[in-house]
């Protein structure tokens, strides 16, 4: 059997920044450390986490006073930086950059009284940090998911709008409903440049790639990534077996085992090298593999660290 690797997969540069940053704050504050959050979507990642010290949170009133609070990379509404400020946690930001990009995009849209219209997942919690960034006494923010949302939707003044997307949709998905926004109101203001981040869309056409020359896909990821639920839908969507796992646990050795040749492997942008390659060693014990990596888009992107660890003194 053979085991096609996509590539690009796997950690995206936003990932490993947040990552790195709790690791900083451990060894500069020790624990223990508090996040909103999962830092990331991935089981593996908020146990090692764990086990260091790191206590994951939803609710900032529980969090006492004074502690070290790091916002997670998916970004939290201006809300819950007002509440964190006001029980004098001392906060870093891990929020991806990419993120804070559309949370800018949001506050612009706010600050020149536009009406503001989100692309997005409902309950996701980038999305709900996203429209946590609307001022509504200056308007109103409007979350949308589909095309017949579009059809449903009902704005104050169409003629001072903004529209803007969740970073980890397929271009796909948000194309049709771009072009019902601009149908039904030709003046709507897209973004300058495309809020789909660099990482989603490359692992997404590698995804592509891989399903032309394997029987079935295996996409490793959290079962609450929204990245690696695009990745699944898209493996589906080309009629190959596509499954969405979260751990070599997780592999169905049953159907891989009958009339399965070759198997592509991908991963979204919140999982762990070391899960990948246990599920590599999982199905070569189904059969005899050999693997090869498929040739993609380098990724060469770094993220800067947040001001608030310049200058950190480690203890």
């Amino acid at each position: 059997m053979k085991i096609f690797l996509a590539n690009p997969r796997g950690f995206c540069a936003g990932v490993k920044r947040a990552i790195n940053i709790v690791n900083i704050a451990l060894k500069a504050w020790g624990k223990p450390i508090y996040v909103n959050h999962e830092i990331v979507h991935n089981t593996y990642i908020t146990n090692y986490l764990k086990s260091k010290g790191v206590i994951f949170n939803e609710k900032i009133r529980s969090i006492p006073l004074g502690s070290i609070l790091i916002f997670s990379a998916h970004g939290v509404p201006k809300s819950l930086r007002n509440e964190a400020i006001k029980r004098k946690l001392r906060i870093i930001d891990a929020t991806c950059p990419l993120v804070k990009k559309v949370h800018k995009e949001v506050s612009q849209a706010s600050n020149l009284g536009f009406e503001a219209i989100l692309i997005g997942t409902l309950k996701h919690p980038e999305v709900e940090g996203t429209l946590g960034q609307y001022d509504y006494d200056q308007g109103k923010i409007y979350l949308i998911e589909s095309v017949k949302d579009v059809s449903k939707l009902k704005v104050n003044n169409p003629n001072k709008l903004m529209f803007m997307t969740q970073t980890t949709l397929s271009l796909e998905q948000i194309h049709p409903i771009i072009i019902a926004l601009r149908k039904k109101y030709p003046n709507i203001i897209s973004p300058k440049k495309p809020d789909i981040c660099y990482a989603t869309i490359n692992r997404q056409i590698a995804v592509k790639e891989i399903s032309k020359i394997s029987d079935a896909i295996i996409i490793i990821g959290s079962k609450h990534s929204s990245n690696s639920n695009q990745l699944m839908k898209l493996g589906r969507k080309t009629g190959k077996y596509t499954a969405l796992i979260n751990s070599k646990n997780e592999i169905d050795t049953n159907y891989l085992s009958n009339n399965i040749q070759s198997i592509g492997v991908s991963a979204g942008a919140s999982t762990p090298n070391i899960i990948i390659k246990q599920v590599i060693k999982r199905l070569s014990k189904i059969k005899k593999t050999t693997i090869q990596e498929i040739s993609g888009i380098k990724e060469n992107i770094t993220f800067n660290l947040p001001k608030e660890l310049k200058n950190i003194k480690f203890k």
